[in-house]
């Protein structure tokens, strides 16, 4: 509609400019003209036949100039010979008026001409050359070009590092970009190069750190954890620093430690942000996990055998995901399908996953608590959730541009029944 409203609004502003000329009409300048080429005319007329009558001129050279003269004025009114009338007994009024309708005519039939040509010549060429379905694809293909000039940037340093293997400050730049792309595997390698050769810096320990977490499924247990928490002995206010250690404390069940981390770096985020507001949400679940643990610790003295853990798979949730067959050729048999369950409101960690392959499809799977990324954020805690299968062309955890995806919106985890994802849209 905002497409057809400016097309509409630029033909009427063409016809603004162009029209009126054509419409509008000059009588005044055209007869003050006109009157003028009729006196002088007139004026030659009369000289002619007073040299007639003085025997200057003959009959037949009269009336050659005679008719030189009729056409010359006919000329100068932009008119054919008005009849056969001859100039002497043609009222100037007569010539004046003929002149200024044939001029006022004129104009107008152009300006109808224009009205109707201009939309219709425009509406069939763009009819026959334009493709209005590219107005609902600008974002879309706005962004390819951005990210297909950055992943040869990022090919080009990773070559030149090749050559430069001591450009610490080149490894740490080539780690952010893979980072960005969601190549976590060579982010890895890139800020692995960088630690080597920078050393116990806090920065880059993190940055390592968290690359290896991603590369784990984001599992900060062992060498992630150890990075972490030696950069929070350098530097205690490290605002990555203290969310990574909350996240490896809860994910080892320390939820007084976790709780302890995220308090302060709740205090350092900026009031109301919406960083703030999802480090509350979790310490409000940490908060309800903490008296449970707590009080299994002060049972486990007096306790000869401790009592058995409910299996993982007491809660879950069966699903079975397809591919819809109009995007089967979108996909490659070896592309990553992720299912997943999400919070309905809050953090969009999943709460329990499952990684697979395109060419495991159609598949049937069941998330459980044994499957979730945090202890904190796992199926059990929720009465509600979104279900959720994507095939990623990266194999990228994040979503982006161009992955394939089927939801639920809405599933109680009470409700036994199969569920079935269809993955039948695109992300844009």
């Amino acid at each position: 509609m905002l497409f057809l409203l400016i097309v509409s609004v630029m033909t009427l502003a063409a016809f603004l400019i162009v029209l009126p000329p054509l419409w509008r009409k000059h009588p005044v300048a055209a007869a003050d003209q006109d009157q003028r080429n009729i006196t002088i005319a007139r004026q030659r007329l009369a000289e002619l036949k007073e040299q007639l009558q003085n025997g200057a001129l003959s009959q037949a050279l009269y009336e050659e100039q005679l008719v030189e003269l009729e056409q010359a004025l006919s000329d100068d009114l932009d008119i054919s010979r008005i009849g056969s009338l001859p100039i002497a007994t043609l009222p100037p009024s007569m010539a004046v008026e003929s002149h200024v309708k044939a001029v006022s005519s004129q104009g107008r039939w152009m300006a109808w001409v224009l009205m109707l040509a201009i939309p219709l010549v425009a509406g069939s060429l763009y009819w026959t050359l334009g493709n209005y379905q590219s107005l609902s694809q600008v974002e879309q293909t706005a962004a390819a070009p951005e990210l297909e000039q950055m992943t040869k940037m990022v090919a080009g340093l990773a070559e030149r590092l090749e050559k430069q293997p001591d450009d610490a400050l080149g490894w740490t730049m080539l780690g952010r970009s893979y980072k960005y792309l969601q190549q976590h595997d060579k982010a890895v390698d890139a800020f692995g190069h960088a630690y080597k050769l920078l050393g116990d810096q806090p920065e880059i320990m993190l940055l390592y750190a968290d690359a290896l977490a991603f590369a784990n499924d984001e599992q900060m247990d062992g060498k992630p954890a150890e990075l972490v928490f030696k950069a929070l002995a350098m530097e205690p206010d490290n605002v990555t620093g203290l969310w990574l250690g909350g996240m490896a404390k809860a994910q080892a069940g320390d939820f007084t430690a976790a709780m302890d981390l995220w308090k302060k770096l709740e205090a350092l985020l900026p009031p109301g942000s919406e960083a703030q507001q999802e480090i509350q949400v979790l310490l409000a679940k940490l908060a309800t996990q903490i008296p449970e643990s707590a009080a299994q610790a002060e049972s486990k003295p007096v306790q000869a055998k401790a009592m058995p853990a409910p299996p993982a798979s007491a809660v879950g949730i069966n699903i079975q995901v397809s591919l819809a067959p109009e995007l089967q050729k979108s996909a490659s048999p070896t592309d990553t399908v992720f299912i997943y369950a999400q919070a309905l409101s809050g953090p969009k960690m999943p709460l329990a996953i499952v990684r697979k392959q395109v060419s495991d499809l159609p598949l049937t799977v069941e998330l459980t608590d044994a499957m979730a990324m945090m202890p904190t954020m796992k199926l059990s805690n929720f009465e509600q959730v979104k279900l959720l299968a994507r095939i990623s062309k990266s194999g990228g955890a994040m979503q982006q541009s161009g992955d394939l995806i089927g939801v639920i919106e809405q599933v109680a985890l009470a409700d036994k029944s199969l569920q079935k994802i269809v993955i039948n849209s695109r992300i844009k």
